[in-house]
């Protein structure tokens, strides 16, 4: 009898209506997510001024949001390979929603921060958008779709900073907090329309139901399916040195690894999946994919937080007074959202580096340039070329950090990718947590040079990590 895999299907299908409405739902939570991470640019000078904090807890507030997207990631992640996808991403967008509007209506400094954890908790489990939606691709647009997913990214960063630019000088933050929340709670209504990732069922022995939605798949986008009857091989015995062809594991492992048993599938067990992301031919790629997570969201929320933070650091600095923080002064949003803009460039470079270049060289090349954007900020520099060199770092640390989301995925097999990414998604933001304390206490101590030395150590270490990472995965099917 004939058989095909998933990855045959996808290949034979292709790219059409299905994926494409796929692509708008994940593009939603992903502009869910850049708009609650790229509020932390505005919160914390307003809460700063109404609760007379100190810098320290300024930082703070970003910082929680971090450590509950540390804590989220690993969750959802765990939640999204256990019980399915879609009931990783209904349960996060829920907890998201409601704990932002919530935040909205704190009375105190003290519950602001317990409850911008809770929607850090929610927003961590954004990695499951990006393993759901590229279990729909071919292998031959996954690079390409990865960098139009990333737009959605980059218009949330844009949004947030044009709506600030509105709601800030007028209302104030509680409003601001409101409306970041509204993106979320639209995923919500069109949740039944989503379907569960072929791949995932696969894994879970439920092969009538992937051949349900490859049937759907096929149907919307006016293709047949490959003649036969769908099958899933879970075992791949090939070597992590040699060269995979597109229609095996793009990271593969041993079969004890690899094989699942039928009546423990159901089972499935965190633990067990981390001794799988850790055993002996993935190790070496999950502790580099760690490292680099880690580097690039620091890097990247960094950046964000240097927007607004340097202008005022330096002018406070020179003059020994500390600035308050005016409703009508737009320079912070006029940065802002010019530095946003980066990101549509950068993504526009990674997208032509990324199916020429490969995604390791794509990522060192981008790294290594973030670097030497940022160099000239050790010293102090006029507000104009400041934006200018912050414009070119964002853009390539935007740049490194969609490909980076777009080559996890593509290194784990179906049945730990989730949890894979998930887990690496949790070490970055370890980064997140950090890069406050750099970019907002060490700023505001008037330690610019150290806190910009720092960014360039970070970024140089991840870009050789790069260099070293065991496969290439340009081209290759996923599992």
């Amino acid at each position: 009898m004939e058989t095909y895999t998933t990855d045959d299907a996808l290949t034979t299908m292709g790219f059409g209506r299905f994926q494409a409405l796929v692509l708008v739902y994940a593009g939603i939570g992903w502009v869910a997510e850049s708009m609650e991470l790229m509020l932390l640019s505005f919160l914390g000078p307003f809460i700063r001024e109404e609760w007379n904090l100190s810098p320290q807890n300024e930082s703070m507030i970003s910082s929680v949001v971090f450590a509950g997207m540390l804590l989220g990631a690993c969750s959802w992640g765990f939640v999204s390979d256990k019980y399915g996808r879609r009931t990783g991403l209904l349960l996060s967008t829920i907890f998201t929603s409601g704990m932002g509007f919530l935040s909205a209506l704190s009375p105190n400094y003290l519950c602001l921060v317990a409850l911008r954890f809770l929607v850090g908790v929610g927003v961590g489990g954004s990695h499951v958008f990006t393993s759901w939606f590229l279990e729909f691709v071919p292998a031959k647009n996954r690079g390409t779709c990865m960098i139009v997913l990333s737009l959605f990214w980059t218009l949330g960063t844009i949004l947030e900073a044009s709506l600030a630019w509105v709601v800030l000088p007028v209302l104030n933050w509680r409003w601001l907090l409101a409306f970041t929340a509204i993106p979320c709670f639209l995923l919500l209504p069109f949740f039944g329309l989503t379907p569960e990732s072929p791949r995932y069922l696969c894994v879970q022995n439920r092969m009538s139901d992937a051949t349900d939605v490859l049937e759907r798949m096929a149907s919307a986008n006016q293709s047949a399916l490959p003649p036969g009857v769908l099958t899933y091989h879970r075992e791949t015995k090939v070597d992590h040195d040699t060269l995979a062809s597109e229609s095996e594991c793009l990271l593969p492992v041993r079969a004890k690894d690899c094989a699942v048993d039928d009546a423990k599938s159901s089972e499935y067990d965190s633990l067990a999946a981390l001794r799988t992301l850790l055993s002996h031919n993935l190790l070496r790629s999950t502790l580099l994919l760690w490292l680099v997570f880690f580097a690039n969201s620091f890097a990247y929320y960094g950046i964000v937080l240097l927007t607004s933070q340097l202008s005022d650091a330096n002018k406070s600095c020179a003059s020994g007074v500390i600035f308050g923080l005016h409703q009508k002064d737009t320079n912070i949003y006029k940065d802002t959202f010019i530095t946003s803009l980066a990101e549509i460039p950068g993504l526009l470079l990674s997208a032509v580096l990324v199916d020429w270049f490969g995604r390791k060289a794509s990522m060192w090349s981008m790294m290594f340039a973030c670097c030497a954007f940022l160099g000239p900020l050790v010293f102090h520099e006029n507000e104009l070329l400041t934006t200018i060199l912050l414009f070119g770092a964002r853009a390539c640390a935007m740049g490194s950090f969609t490909i980076l989301c777009l080559y996890a995925p593509e290194v784990y097999p179906s049945y730990v990718r989730s949890t894979g990414a998930g887990i690496a998604t949790a070490i970055g933001r370890v980064g997140g947590v950090v890069c406050p304390i750099v970019a907002v206490a060490m700023l505001r101590s008037c330690n610019q040079m150290g806190a910009l030395v720092v960014f360039e150590v970070v970024l140089c270490l991840a870009a050789v990590a790069c260099m070293f990472f065991p496969v290439e995965t340009k081209g290759r099917g996923m599992d």
